[in-house]
């Protein structure tokens, strides 16, 4: 097993029980759909990480599953902002202390606001990304939610 990464431990404090899949992506493909594939899981159970920002409350991680794309405009909705665009790559590091194919709101450098895509409440387990590439995490949708104080929304597409 690979060590520990700070989203593992974390949730290892809070007593939430997550059971670790690891996969080895290729560097051509590495889509949330080719994790979902890789973690033997259906797309819309793996849920991948965004940051997007607003343009009144600023960045946000909108959290949505591997086979959706992102509404902009739903997200921006629930942001409380009049629209919303997601963070450039030289953004997201900054923001999260995450690289791109890693990006998890467990851990991240900055403490933002948590949007979980509707579909997650139903399902009995989500898998997320565990903090670095070729880690996810499968924990109940509703410790997630806890967890991270996510709110629930309808922003896949």
């Amino acid at each position: 097993m690979a060590a520990k990464t700070n989203a593992m431990r974390l949730l290892e404090q809070a007593g939430i029980e997550f059971e670790v899949c690891e996969y080895t992506l290729s560097m051509d493909d590495f889509s949330a759909e080719r994790v979902a594939e890789l973690v033997g899981m259906e797309p819309d159970q793996v849920f991948k990480t965004l940051v997007a920002i607003g343009d009144r409350n600023g960045p946000c991680f909108a959290v949505i599953p591997a086979n959706t794309d992102l509404s902009l405009k739903a997200l921006a909705a629930a942001h409380g902002d009049r629209k919303a665009h997601l963070a450039s790559l030289k953004e997201v590091l900054p923001l999260t202390g995450y690289e791109r194919g890693s990006v998890t709101v467990l851990g991240a450098k900055r403490e933002l606001p948590v949007y979980l895509d509707e579909i997650a409440e139903i399902f009995d387990e989500i898998a997320v990304s565990g903090g670095t590439k070729g880690i996810q995490l499968v924990l109940k949708p509703q410790d997630y939610i806890a967890f991270t104080n996510a709110t629930i929304a309808a922003i896949g597409i």
